[in-house]
């Protein structure tokens, strides 16, 4: 018969022991080698059947063997000694206390809220690359010191398991996932009773929530669970699975992550006598409903909606994902209405219109969950430099009469964590390079430089350690599926061969929207075909890839890669891997000579997997987007041809398909077979040297880390700090500051609409310009109730196309000069700084000490 429920019993440790189950629960030994030799050392084969999972193994392991273990001193040293490493992780000043000790500002805390984290295949709480770059957030962030309490959600089911039928269809089922036995710890209050998060939904019903911890090193991840007695059965289910639901089910979701998420941290903040995060991050826009509860919060203090804002956008950064309009949620707005109107208000004080207003788009049905993200946030940024360019134009609306350009998006291009995702060999050759465990000298490009010093046989080794490590890896799968899609053992005797340690292997993984493209290979198939069987330089191709439960699209595409993959002419040559996951994903990364990416350029935000490919000496193959297009130098890889701004996507598909094949043909398999008289291919390594030195320092998320600090976390806990300061006068009002760039920014709005630029003067050149002659423009300007220093005006100076349009123009503050006619006169003198057909023209922006840029407020006026 089958169980109402299941839970995991631990086993009771030995004392001396004890430590074990501390080592257990802080997820750093998902990125720490020792220790996870540690718990192998307990029972191999056991270790081996839970997955590598140090919960599941110390729930497992016998009690006979423990008291094995706890009398075996040699053990017993090695227990010390991790203990140790990790009290000194822990307790030992790092970068970020490095930094705040050269009276560096930084914030005293910083709260980052995701909707999922990929932190280890043991918590499955992701489902892609948005989760994967979280977790590598927080370990990375760990590894750094930085004071950061993470946000999210728990799902009791977490993402699906993928297998495949026979005949080759996506088929997912949903495990039921029991807190207790994963390394997860109840948040409970000083007198020991679990927290309780509530929040008020419709109708008078009421959401709660539990709040389990996973330790991520340093890093508190605090995932919020709906599945608890307090709540009805409908309401229980909020938190079931990543990604699943309809509309109704994901604004609860999300109103949860942000809202529920707030009162978390508060909560959590609270019991472990925690200062209070000065800095908000949201990755996406899924927990953007935690500004209207910050707003809540300051109103419930005293202040009013205006002044409480400017105080919240001071302090949150806002990051987006996602380069096309259609990977944003958006709900519908009778719905936002319901949840945060009537007569249960969830959010008490904070005008209904003034909540809907934050997500307001053209479609005046529709409420844009990143509307609402760049809304709350005064800092935003995009994951890659073509991402940055790319949300600039795509929220461009946002900030009418500006040119793309201009619009307040930077950009910090995504990293990966070099512990998690680098394979073993590359680590210690690194620190016999380094001459130390401690592989923090990683951020430094001199470090990578070392590897000149290795000989290039060497580096062949450990590649093709690698690749064998793989293929072994890839038959037992390949098996697996196989028995899974219905086949029997008799059949199934070529896998023995499948796949050869020697051949040239290209990767290729990842979701399956379809804008990656997973059948692009399968463009001629006789080609790709020809490629793999080919006498002398053959090919293998690994696949693999989830696509989401809703998108049948993307489905029959993975039947597509299955069917080709299924024949016998070439199944030991290519295969489908079903259920990609994280351990999956590291011996992709650590075994693949290639991987392959060839998304709709500019559709691809970042694109990770290339990056973990390339730390372990893997050359790309890519389209030119994401993080490829600003970091390949013609030595790291190879760049794909892109036929992009062709109006037939099938004609497109077969140019970039064709140019695909014809590298692999001439350019990729002659080189890796190209070898020496020791059997060194030594263009390919020498290409592999490159990569890693090149790309090493670049792709690591210690430098994204880092850079969110130095440019966005910092800032913004300057700009909080200043904003909360008593007013400048004698009366010294709390959040003075904060209450006067909010009766700016209201001033501004209102007065905005009468500014006129009335008058444009020229004058100073001579009859026949020359690049530096110098040009000096007066403008009269009529600034309604502004004065002079509550503006800029500017020149803004460039070359013009046969529309007259500027073309990467450049902006010249122009100086008050005094009053005439009751308008206001600015003047500057400024030379050409470009030869051909040169325009300018004149424009008036709002100006407060305390806005990040006068292009804040999405005012200006143009002559």
């Amino acid at each position: 018969m089958k169980a109402l429920r299941r839970f995991t019993v631990r086993a009771h440790l030995p004392e001396r022991l004890s430590v074990l189950e501390r080592l257990s629960v802080n997820l750093r030994w998902s990125w720490d080698k020792p220790t996870q030799d540690l718990f192998a050392a307990i029972d191999g084969r056991l270790w081996d059947q839970v997955g590598a999972d140090p919960v599941a193994l110390l729930g497992a392991v016998s009690p006979q063997r423990l008291d094995e273990l706890a009398a075996d001193d040699e053990f017993l040293r090695r227990v010390d000694a991790r203990a140790a490493d990790l009290d000194d992780y822990l307790s030992r000043p790092r970068w970020y206390q490095q930094q705040a000790g050269d009276g560096v500002r930084l914030p005293n805390g910083i709260a980052y809220f995701s909707m999922e984290f990929g932190v280890a295949e043991v918590l499955p709480n992701y489902s892609g690359g948005l989760g994967i770059l979280a977790g590598d957030h927080l370990k990375s962030a760990s590894d750094l010191g930085l004071p950061l309490i993470a946000v999210g959600l728990y799902y009791r089911s977490g993402y699906f398991r993928q297998s495949l039928t026979a005949d080759g269809w996506q088929h997912e089922t949903y495990p039921s996932l029991d807190p207790q036995g994963l390394p997860l710890r109840l948040l409970t209050d000083r007198s020991g009773q679990p927290v309780l998060i509530e929040l008020a939904m419709p109708d008078g019903a009421q959401l709660f929530a539990h709040v389990w911890i996973a330790q991520v090193g340093r890093i508190p991840l605090l995932l919020l669970d709906s599945d608890i007695g307090e709540n009805t059965h409908e309401l229980r289910g909020v938190t079931d699975r990543l990604y699943g639901g309809d509309q109704e089910h994901r604004i609860k979701q999300e109103i949860l992550a942000g809202i529920g998420g707030v009162r978390a941290i508060r909560a959590y903040t609270e019991v472990e006598g925690l200062p209070a995060p000065e800095v908000f991050h949201m990755n996406e826009g899924h927990a953007g409903f935690l500004g209207v509860e910050r707003i809540r919060e300051l109103i419930d203090a005293g202040l009013d909606f205006d002044t409480a804002l400017t105080v919240v956008r001071s302090s949150t950064v806002f990051t987006t994902h996602t380069p096309v309009p259609a990977g944003i949620d958006r709900f519908p707005v009778e719905m936002v209405t319901r949840y945060f109107g009537g007569n249960t208000p969830l959010l008490p004080g904070v005008p209904l219109d003034r909540v809907i207003a934050f997500g307001a788009e053209d479609d005046p049905a529709k409420f844009n969950m990143a509307h609402m993200g760049l809304r709350l946030a005064q800092r935003a940024n995009g994951v890659s430099l073509l991402h940055g360019r790319v949300s600039r134009e795509m929220f461009n609306e946002l900030w009418p009469g500006f040119d793309p350009g201009e619009v307040p998006i930077g950009s910090i291009t995504n990293g990966v964590h070099a512990p998690t995702w680098a394979a073993p060999q590359w680590v210690e050759l690194a620190r016999d390079l380094i001459g130390s465990d401690d592989l923090g000298a990683l951020s430094e490009a001199d470090t990578w430089h070392k590897l000149q010093q290795v000989d290039a046989g060497h580096l062949w080794r450990i590649r093709s350690e690698l690749r064998a490590l793989l293929i072994e890896d890839v038959r037992v799968r390949l098996r697996r599926s196989w028995l899974e899609r219905g086949a029997s053992e008799a059949e199934l005797g070529w896998i023995a061969t499948a796949f050869d340690p020697n051949v040239l292997t290209v990767g290729f993984a990842r979701r399956v929207p379809t804008y990656k493209r997973l059948t692009l290979m399968l463009r001629d198939p006789d080609r790709l075909e020809k490629l793999l069987l080919d006498a002398d330089r053959p090919v293998q191709l690994i696949v693999a890839g989830k696509s989401h439960p809703a998108d049948d699209g993307g489905k029959a595409l993975i039947q597509q890669i299955v069917r080709f993959a299924d024949r016998a002419e070439v199944r030991h040559r290519i295969a489908f891997l079903p259920d990609y996951d994280m351990s999956m994903a590291r011996m992709l990364y650590w075994g693949c000579d290639v991987w392959l990416n060839n998304p709709l350029r500019p559709l691809e935000a970042c694109g990770t997997s290339g990056m973990k490919s390339a730390l372990n000496g893997g050359l790309n193959l890519s389209i030119r987007d994401g993080w490829w297009d600003e970091w390949y130098d013609g030595e790291n890889g190879w760049e794909i041809p892109t036929a992009g701004g062709l109006a037939d996507e099938s004609r497109r598909d077969d140019i970039e398909a064709s140019a695909l094949y014809e590298l692999l043909e001439s350019s990729v398999t002659t080189k890796f077979y190209d070898r020496d008289q020791h059997g060194v291919p030594s263009r390919w390594v020498e290409m592999v040297r490159h990569t890693l030195q090149a790309l090493g320092p670049k792709v690591l998320a210690s430098r994204m880390v880092r850079d969110y600090t130095e440019k966005y976390y910092a800032p913004a806990a300057q700009s909080l700090r200043a904003t909360i300061e008593p007013a400048g006068d004698a009366t010294g009002v709390p959040f003075g500051a904060a209450r006067q760039l909010a009766a700016y920014r209201q001033r501004a709005q209102q007065e905005w609409p009468k500014i006129q630029i009335t008058d444009v003067d020229s004058y100073g050149l001579p009859d026949t310009p020359l690049i530096g002659s110098e040009l000096t423009l007066t403008a009269s300007v009529y600034l309604a109730g502004l004065a002079p220093d509550e503006v800029v005006v500017q020149a803004v100076l460039g070359r013009v196309d046969d529309g007259d349009v500027l073309q990467n123009p450049v902006s010249v503050t122009m100086t008050h000069t005094g009053m005439a006619g009751g308008n206001q006169v600015f003047s500057t003198t400024t030379p050409l700084p470009i030869a051909g057909p040169v325009g300018y023209t004149v424009r008036v922006l709002p100006h407060h000490r305390l806005l990040a840029g006068h292009n804040e407020l999405a005012l200006v006026t143009l002559a």
